[in-house]
Parts: structure tokens; C-alpha cells; sequence
């Protein structure tokens, strides 16, 4: 009997091991397969990606995005070292919070009130809270606005109501595993800003100097730009935001106890919360550092150097980039914004929840969970009526970054000491690097928020 008789007679006596045996070989052999491979390792790392993620591409929100692309149109490229400058310590900082939550189980708002004073919290709090409901106006804002680039018959206060209605909805009645799946997948929005800067052709050595070289000259302009920059980059609401998102994954892993979230840190956890945050941390400089350098190589060199919102920016680079930037600027602001104002109301409710010791948590249902929910829904309705009131959407925005800028370096104290601290953090303290680069980060926050005073008074 030949070979291929033999398996033959093997496959009708024995079908289903035959078929087992085939399917393991075709498994093996596709494995093999770079192709494949590189598609399993593709799976692998979209698969270690969550909180981090969220959180770096929030930060790029519509308020963030406006405030980039004045820079650029103001002062060309001078402020693109910013970025490379930002990135590392926003990412150590961030895995300190994430750290400070899987290790102790608890949000940053409960760690501190704790440890450290709760008169203190409480004041940084309400600032926060009065930050981010600044920055969801602004932001509802800007999506309706948005939606006018692409179709300008819609009316601006029925796309405000409708944006801030569907937002709350989805906050409050989709079920946490989903709405975390789709803030991550809607975090890929942000890859129309870098596309929209590649469509502008960059001279990229002049860009690539300014990058890493800094330029500053201390004018007062100058340091309020600085402020609102650092402040919308390095902002507190992300702090919060990480640290508790870090507890709600393992909630929805089976750790619904403190004790067991305390307990049951792995390697293998702390590994993967790594590769999110720095991947968080590297889209949120790289669009930052595209949008300056397209409005620096557009705008900038046009003369067009007073740019009050991204509408205004998208608007003012469509004669000179074309329809293709100009679209994906408008697509980029409403995408942006149904990221960000969910995690600016969300981080505000885990600080007054943390705070005051209430129930807390998305992972709950509305009846479950009053006052967490209640302070997302005043977020919402008094940043929804920020836009009726003829408050100057720029001025509230620099004010709150400028805001975020003083309080960031109460709560990084906080952070650093925390993550510091060998009783609290056990075997995951901080090395002593990423105790050195969180203090810088404590310093430049301190420097901007002096800055940011300056430029104000």
C-alpha cells in the first residue's frame, strides 16, 4: 500500500483524528508564517492596550487640539521641543497612577485621603471639577461646531443638546466592558491629525531642529501659552482617570474586593499596563506634535497667526492644505471630543466619590450609584449651559489650563511620595529614576503654574 493510500484508509477509519491532526498541522504551519506572526503579535499588543490608551488620546481633546494649533499658528514651530520634552514624563507619571491603582486597589483620590490631607484634596477637587466642566463646555462646543464644517445647515444648539445628551447616555447605560471597548477604538480618531500634517508637506529639517532645540524668551504672551501648553498636556483629570480605570479593569477581571486587588498584582499585569501607558503617552505627543507643526508650516507662514478654536483652524488651513486636512481636522474635533468628555466628567465623579467615600464606579448601575453618576450629570448640564451664556469659550479654557497647571503640582507631590513609599507600593515602588523624572515633572508643573500667574497678572 503506498503512502497516500495508507493515510487515505487512516482518514475514513479515524475521521475526526484525522481532521484534529490536519487542523494542529495547518495551525503550526500558519504560525510559521511571518504574515501570521506578525498578525498574532498585532492581536497581542491591541490586546495589552485599555486605560493607558484612553487616557493618552483624551488628553488630545477638542479644548487641547485648539490650544496646539494656536501655537503653531502663533509662534510657528518654537514650541515643538514641547513635545519630545512632555512625553516621558507624562508617561512616568501616568504609570505611577496606574501603579498607585493596581497595587493598592484604590483610586488616586482615595489613596491621598488616606495618606495625606483631606482639607487638601477637597480644595483640589472642586478645582478640578471646575477645570474639566470648563473643558467639557468648551468641548461640546467645538464638536457642534465640527459638524458645521462638514454641514453647515445643522443648528449649533441642537447639536450642543444632542452631543451632551448621547455622551450621558453612554456613561450611565452601556454596560463598563463596552463603553471601554469603544473608548478604545475611538481613541484611532486621533490619526487624522497626523495624516492631516503629512497631507500640509513639512519641511521636516526645520521641523526635526525645532524639536530639539527649545526656544523661549520669557515674554508674558509667551508664559501663558507655556501655561495653558503644559497645562492641557501634563493635566490632573488624567491622573485620576488612569489610577481609577486601572481598578475598574481588575474589578471586571474578578477583583471586586480591595484586598484581592492588593493581593493578586502580577508581573505579567504590571508588564502589559507598560506597554499601554507609553503607547498612551506616544500618540498624545506625536498629535500634539503634528498639529503645531502643520499649523506652524500653514498657518504660521501665511500670516494667520489668530486662531480661537479647531474650527477656525481647520477652516483657516483649507485654502492652503486642501479639503482632504480640512476634513480630517472636522472629523479629528468630534471624535476627540466624544473621547474626552466622558474621562473629564468620569475623573471629576472618581475624585468627589473618593473624596466623600461614596459608591463609585462605572462598573455600577445609575440606582446603584447616585452621587457618582449625579456629579457627571452637573459636569455635563453646567458645561452644556456654558455655551448659552456668552462666557468667551478661549479665556475659560486658558483659565482652566492655567488652573490645571497650579493644581498639577499639589497632586504630582502627592503621586511621587505615594509611589515612593515602600509600605504602601511593596516590591512595585518607584526606581529611583522614575522617582527623579517624576520630580522634574513636579518641577516643570510648579514652573508653569508660576508661569501661568505671570502671564495672567
Amino acid at each position: 500500500m503506498t503512502k497516500n493510500e495508507d493515510l487515505l484508509k487512516k482518514s475514513v477509519e479515524a475521521p475526526a483524528e484525522f481532521l484534529e491532526r490536519t487542523i494542529v498541522t495547518t495551525q503550526k504551519i500558519r504560525t510559521a508564517l511571518p504574515g501570521d506572526k506578525m498578525l498574532a503579535h498585532t492581536k497581542n499588543y491591541w490586546h495589552m492596550l485599555g486605560p493607558g490608551l484612553t487616557t493618552g488620546a483624551s488628553d488630545d481633546d477638542p479644548s487641547g487640539i485648539a490650544t496646539y494649533s494656536q501655537t503653531g499658528a502663533q509662534y510657528g514651530f518654537r514650541f515643538l521641543w514641547l513635545a519630545p520634552l512632555t512625553f516621558p514624563l507624562m508617561a512616568v507619571v501616568q504609570e505611577m497612577c496606574a501603579r498607585i491603582g493596581l497595587v493598592t486597589g484604590r483610586g488616586l483620590a482615595g489613596n491621598i485621603r488616606i495618606h495625606f490631607s483631606k482639607r487638601l484634596l477637597r480644595v483640589c477637587t472642586l478645582l478640578l471639577f471646575t477645570a474639566n466642566t470648563f473643558n467639557i463646555g468648551a468641548d461640546l462646543g467645538a464638536m457642534a461646531k465640527g459638524v458645521q464644517l462638514l454641514n453647515p445647515h445643522l443648528n449649533f444648539g441642537l447639536l450642543v443638546v444632542g452631543f451632551a445628551g448621547l455622551s450621558l447616555l453612554l456613561q450611565i447605560f452601556t454596560p463598563y466592558v463596552r463603553y471601554a471597548r469603544y473608548l478604545k477604538w475611538l481613541a484611532l480618531v486621533l490619526f487624522a491629525y497626523v495624516f492631516s500634517a503629512l497631507l500640509a508637506h513639512l519641511h521636516w529639517g526645520d521641523v526635526l531642529q525645532h524639536a530639539v532645540v527649545p526656544h523661549l524668551s520669557f515674554h508674558k504672551d509667551e508664559l501663558l501659552l507655556l501655561a495653558a501648553i503644559l497645562g492641557t498636556t501634563i493635566s490632573p483629570y488624567l491622573f485620576f482617570w488612569q489610577t481609577s480605570q486601572e481598578v475598574e479593569e481588575q474589578i471586571l477581571q474578578g477583583k471586586t474586593s480591595i484586598k484581592q486587588r492588593q493581593v493578586l498584582t502580577t508581573k505579567a499585569e504590571v508588564k502589559s499596563m507598560r506597554v499601554d501607558v507609553w503607547s498612551g503617552m506616544l500618540l498624545s505627543n506625536l498629535v500634539m506634535f503634528f498639529i503645531i507643526a502643520a499649523c506652524g508650516a500653514i498657518l504660521f507662514t501665511h500670516g494667520i497667526t489668530n486662531i480661537q478654536s479647531t474650527a477656525q483652524a481647520a477652516e483657516a488651513l483649507r485654502p492652503f492644505a486642501g479639503n482632504a486636512t480640512y476634513s480630517l481636522f472636522a472629523i479629528g474635533i468630534i471624535g476627540t471630543g466624544m473621547l474626552a468628555i466622558p474621562v473629564l466628567a468620569g475623573s471629576s465623579s472618581y475624585a468627589f466619590a473618593e473624596s466623600f467615600r461614596w459608591k463609585e464606579g462605572l462598573f455600577y448601575k445609575l440606582r446603584q450609584a447616585y452621587a457618582f453618576y449625579g456629579i457627571i450629570i452637573i459636569s455635563m448640564l453646567v458645561g452644556f449651559g456654558i455655551n448659552f451664556i456668552g462666557l468667551d469659550p478661549i479665556k475659560a479654557l486658558i483659565y482652566a489650563a492655567v488652573g490645571n497647571a497650579i493644581v498639577a503640582p499639589i497632586i504630582l507631590l502627592c503621586i511621587v511620595l505615594l509611589s515612593s513609599n515602600k509600605k504602601i507600593m511593596g516590591r512595585w515602588v518607584n526606581k529611583p529614576s522614575t522617582t527623579f523624572i517624576g520630580w522634574m515633572a513636579t518641577a516643570l508643573m510648579l514652573f508653569a503654574g508660576i508661569a501661568g500667574l505671570i502671564g495672567l497678572f
